[in-house]
């Protein structure tokens, strides 16, 4: 019988980390819907606030979805590029375009 000892799960720690933003760029084949539905889905965003993301990025030609640590804005950039078309709009070949950069450039 070997003996095993318990060891504390290490939380992954972000402060003192530099920021990034999840930056979510425009684009004609994906309808507000769409963009609501992704950011609530990908980011637990409210309907209320996908709406006004929506419209930033629609106005404005982009709009950060998130700032956080580079490994989880890498990974939610990820998510974004994997949702998919819209069904909504037959053009809509593939996912919207995001990328992330260091907060405040």
């Amino acid at each position: 019988m070997t003996d095993t000892i318990a060891r504390p799960i290490e939380e992954q720690k972000t402060e003192g980390m530099p920021p990034y933003n999840v930056v979510l760029h425009d684009d004609e084949d994906h309808s507000y819907e769409y963009v609501i539905l992704m950011l609530k889905k990908v980011f637990g965003h409210s309907v209320n606030k996908g709406y006004e993301m929506a419209v930033e990025v629609d106005t404005k030609g982009r709009v950060v979805v998130l700032t956080t640590h580079l490994e989880e804005a890498e990974l939610k950039r990820d998510q974004i590029h994997a949702f998919g078309p819209d069904p909504l709009i037959p053009r809509s070949k593939g996912s919207m375009s995001a990328t992330v950069e260091p907060a405040g450039a």
